[in-house]
């Protein structure tokens, strides 16, 4: 005869459950407007996993939900930003599906990082760290694409960031327009800043 017994949850897909669920409501809720009780009810997890987790709380979980938001959206860099693949055609290619994505999820999926940092930067240490430590990341990927098709490392960084900062602003713009033309525009600016670069580089070997 067949057991009946509901199967006891493996621990690691709790946690697991939970830092995601609170990655995603983070993002498109706020930190602040996401309750505990919310998360938990997203993941499915008995309101005492959190603190068996998590014993620092909502902001231990929110470090945890950045740093797993930051990995995610680095493996998109980086699929996006392939080594040999031309970076020029990586940074239009990665705009674009930016504001692809963006009509697709009626402006609700941005950059996983974004939100909670700017609002919890000045107020939760953990968090800052945690933004700035996934921030850092993409900013290497990118830098890295950069210096190995030719363009000196300082330059390649500086790049890197100025990519960047068009992307973020352009899907801050884009979300409260509701239009993806903002991401296009910035996309096309960045994409020329590489170009630009990449000539530079070339005229002075």
């Amino acid at each position: 005869m067949a057991s009946t017994a509901t199967p006891v949850d493996n621990p690691r897909e709790t946690r697991v459950r939970l830092i995601e669920s609170a990655a995603e409501l983070f993002s498109r809720q706020g930190y602040g407007g996401t309750g505990i009780k919310t998360v938990l009810a997203s993941a499915e997890a008995p309101y005492g996993s959190l603190y068996h987790f998590f014993p620092g709380g909502k902001e231990e979980l929110g470090a945890a939900a950045l740093t797993y938001g930051g990995a995610r959206y680095r493996e998109q860099i980086e699929a996006f930003h392939p080594p040999g693949r031309d970076v020029v055609e990586a940074t239009t290619a990665s705009f674009a599906h930016a504001a692809e994505l963006l009509e697709a999820t009626d402006y609700a999926d941005a950059c996983p990082i974004a939100t909670i940092a700017l609002e919890a930067a000045n107020t939760h240490e953990a968090l800052r760290k945690a933004a700035a430590a996934a921030f850092e990341s993409w900013l290497d990927v990118l830098a890295q694409r950069f210096t190995e098709a030719g363009i000196d490392a300082e330059r390649a960084r500086e790049i890197a960031v100025e990519g960047f900062c068009l992307m973020e602003g352009a899907v801050l713009l884009a979300r409260t327009t509701r239009s993806p033309e903002p991401v296009r525009i910035a996309g096309r600016a960045a994409a020329s800043i590489v170009a630009a670069a990449l000539a530079d580089a070339e005229s002075s070997d």
